[in-house]
Formats: C-alpha cells, sequence, structure tokens
C-alpha cells in the first residue's frame, strides 16, 4: 500500500518598512525612477530524489502514516514584501497608500523512496511531482495578478506613533497576499484526484496519463474542491 504527502508550508512573511515621513513627503515634489508596481522573483525548482532505510526512516523526511513507504513532499514557498506611502493629515493620523510589491516564489520538491523500490512506485512519485511542477509553471502569473490588486489600496491609520501604525498596515497586507498566493495556488486537489485514479500506484494506469486526466479533469472529479483563481 502505498501514498505519497503533499506538503504547504507556510508563507514567510516580511514588510518593506516604509522610510521616515519626510522622506515620503519629498519624494512627492521631485520626479522618481520608474520602478514596476509588482514585482515577482520566481526561483528555479529545487529538486532532490532521496532514499531511506524503511527499517531506520531519515530524521530529516517527513513522518509516513501507516500504509506508505514512498512520498513526495513538495514545498510552496512565498515571501511577500510591501512598500507605501504615508501621508499625515495631522500628528495622529493619516493615511497609508501601497505602492510596491515584491514577491518571492520557490517550490522545493523532494521525492523519498525506501531502498529496493520498484520502478512502478518510483513513476507514481514522479507524477505528483509533474503536478507540483505544473502549478508552479503559471505561479509568477498568479502572484503577480494578486499583487495588482492590493496596489493603491489605502487605509487611514490612528495613533502616537504613525509609523509604527503604517508598519502594521504593511506587514498585515504583506500577509493577505501571502494567504491568497497559497490558497489560490492550491495543488492539492489535483494530486487527491490523481492518487485516486492510481489507487496510489497500485493499479497499471499510467502515471503520463493519470497526470494529464488529474490536470484537465479536476473541477469536476476531484475528491476536494478546486480554489478558483
Amino acid at each position: 500500500m502505498l501514498s505519497r504527502r503533499l506538503i504547504t508550508r507556510s508563507a514567510l512573511i516580511e514588510a518593506l518598512l516604509t522610510g521616515s515621513f519626510g522622506w515620503w513627503a519629498l519624494s512627492c515634489n521631485r520626479p522618481l525612477k520608474e520602478t514596476p508596481a509588482v514585482t515577482i522573483n520566481k526561483q528555479p525548482v529545487n529538486f532532490a530524489l532521496r532514499t531511506f532505510d524503511p527499517t531506520n526512516p531519515r530524521s530529516d523526511m517527513p513522518p509516513l502514516t501507516q500504509g506508505e513507504n514512498a512520498a513526495c513532499d513538495s514545498d510552496f514557498l512565498s515571501n511577500a514584501s510591501v512598500a507605501g506611502e504615508t501621508r499625515p493629515t495631522d500628528a495622529t493620523h493619516a493615511t497609508v497608500i501601497v505602492t510596491r510589491i515584491k514577491m518571492n516564489l520557490q517550490l522545493n520538491i523532494n521525492i523519498w523512496l525506501p531502498n529496493g523500490v520498484t520502478e512502478h512506485v518510483t513513476e507514481h512519485e514522479q507524477g505528483h511531482r509533474q503536478i507540483s511542477e505544473y502549478y508552479y509553471q503559471t505561479a509568477g502569473k498568479l502572484a503577480e495578478r494578486i499583487g495588482r490588486t492590493y496596489v493603491g489600496k489605502q487605509v487611514g491609520i490612528t495613533g502616537t506613533d504613525l509609523q509604527v501604525e503604517s508598519n502594521k498596515f504593511l506587514q498585515q497586507t504583506a500577509a493577505a497576499i501571502a494567504a491568497d498566493y497559497n490558497r489560490k495556488l492550491n495543488p492539492e486537489p489535483t494530486q487527491l484526484l490523481y492518487d485516486n485514479i492510481t489507487d496510489h500506484s497500485r493499479n497499471e494506469v499510467a502515471v503520463k496519463d493519470a497526470v494529464a486526466h488529474a490536470i484537465k479533469n479536476v473541477s469536476i472529479e476531484s475528491p476536494q474542491p478546486a480554489t478558483p483563481d
């Protein structure tokens, strides 16, 4: 009995803190060099094929549940940085406007195979890898679409330290962007459908056909609803 494991780790979140209020005011009064409102830095897929002794599993591998003896561990990582312009109206009130967003994207895939595993099981886990890489192909475009919905967003802030309140809003915005990316990317329904089609590698369905079918039909056949873009 064989299966796999998909792990999507929580996004790493950073906020690019604005400079002093005086810097922003000065910037408003002189031309600025044109910079993209949304910048996406998409790293190449980092893949590793690892083996282990099933009688003595490695400490750095994901735990296998009962019935599992192989796994494909796919980690989709995102890091959002947000910059904004703070416009004070008085000593305790200001408006913060999101001006720039940068996202760093990464996909780490580890296939874990027990020593002496069959070629059929290896091919099955490679199918999970193919699905993860398929979703990552368009991850940059997805991240850019999400980022653009936040550019220009503004909120009124109040407090005795407007810089602290401004930074808090930027951090919250970075968290929301990363959460949207993780929710909308979501390859898990396709991975689950692939496992259903192949019965976790126990049947003889060709991996190529199963992967193609799962990707094409996930919206109507998935045991778990897909998240719309």
